[in-house]
């Protein structure tokens, strides 16, 4: 048996379906995860908001760039052209030159191999119009300030998706990245838009996702409810209720999805909203599906599974802080949500609850 579960973003099938993982890869079943919106959208600038919607600080860069800023630290002694205010061990101006020569000499045997070098100021004084290194937010090179944003817009996702190959690594599953940006990135800003209604716009990448999935054959797909209504859960829907509803190729059938795609209910959402019954979802939800196609609950018991469970989720530590608090409430969170879905579905133990699509 082959199963794919759609992940809009690095993290969300950790938290929403680790335990049911756990459980099939230890039946020998093969998992791959399909991480959808995992790019950083070219690299451009973040925002404050987009920093703290990804679950960054406004310092993801501070050892890199500004750990050695000679602008932070006080001087020993204040700057006075005076001489004789200037301590009896600093160097005399002739000292000054001559060291400026050793450092210019050194520059060019270090560039002797290309077809131009860099002078290296003593004085840290602008030469050749060429920027002075303290009046720029980094360390080792020049780049200006947009560039350094752009790296750093790069840099969070990346640090999400190393997450997520770890994740994968710890639950021996594949993961499949579509690189599609990020909602943060495709025009939504503030929490209203994000867990909001999508864009006219912004269309569910269902083609892209159905290609993908097809590749695959899989015998199952999980695809998110969207429960919080975050957009890109919510995209990842549609593609979803898309597969349930289309019609097998006439000239070659293909998989008939009603029966063979699952919704799984998104965490933390799901705790934070204590979601119980698919009338919380918004109206029209669901109203894509085929009208002879029915949901019903599936409840998986991850009681042996719930600890696994909890360390995959710590290889998140990106978004442990955003989402929790840290580690250990993460960790409480996860027990007391799968107590909670057990009891739902009359069990005893830990739960989490799937919702199978069945043709009436």
């Amino acid at each position: 048996m082959s199963h794919v579960f759609i992940a809009p973003h690095p993290d969300d099938v950790a938290l929403s379906c680790g335990g049911l993982i756990a459980s099939l890869r230890e039946l020998g079943q093969q998992v791959t995860i399909l991480t959808v919106f995992s790019g950083n959208g070219g690299g451009s600038a973040l925002s404050p908001y987009q920093r703290e919607a990804l679950g960054f600080g406004s310092k993801a860069l501070w050892p890199n760039s500004e750990a050695f800023n000679r602008s932070a630290i006080r001087a020993d002694f204040p700057a006075d052209p005076d001489p004789a205010a200037v301590p009896p061990w600093a160097a005399a101006q002739d000292r000054l030159d001559a060291t400026q020569e050793d450092a210019d000499a050194a520059a060019k045997r270090f560039w002797q191999r290309s077809s131009w070098y860099r002078r290296a100021s003593i004085r840290n004084q602008s030469l050749a119009g060429q920027a002075v290194m303290d009046d720029l937010p980094t360390q080792g090179a020049v780049l200006t300030a947009d560039i350094v944003e752009a790296a750093a817009a790069g840099e969070v996702m990346a640090r999400r998706r190393i997450e997520d190959e770890r994740f994968a690594y710890f639950a021996e599953a594949g993961v499949v990245f579509l690189d599609l940006p990020d909602a943060v990135f495709r025009g939504y800003e503030g929490d209203d838009e994000l867990l909001g209604a999508p864009h006219p716009d912004d269309e569910a990448p269902t083609e892209r996702i159905r290609r993908e999935i097809e590749r695959l054959e899989p015998q199952t797909v999980y695809a998110p409810l969207a429960v919080g209504g975050h957009v890109d859960h919510r995209l990842c829907r549609d593609v979803g209720i898309d597969l349930v509803g289309r019609a097998p190729d006439w000239v070659m059938p293909g998989p008939t999805w009603a029966g063979n795609v699952v919704f799984y209910e998104d965490f933390p959402y799901a705790w934070w909203d204590a979601f119980d019954r698919l009338e919380q979802l918004p109206a029209g939800s669901l109203d894509g599906l085929p009208s002879r196609v029915l949901l019903t609950p599936d409840y998986a018991d991850v009681s042996d599974q719930l600890e696994r469970k909890i360390r995959g989720i710590a290889l998140y530590e990106s978004q442990l802080d955003r989402l929790f608090g840290g580690e250990r409430a993460m960790a409480a969170s996860v027990r007391a949500h799968g107590t909670r879905t057990a009891e739902l579905g009359g069990m005893s133990g830990a739960a989490e609850r799937y919702w199978r699509t069945v043709r009436a």
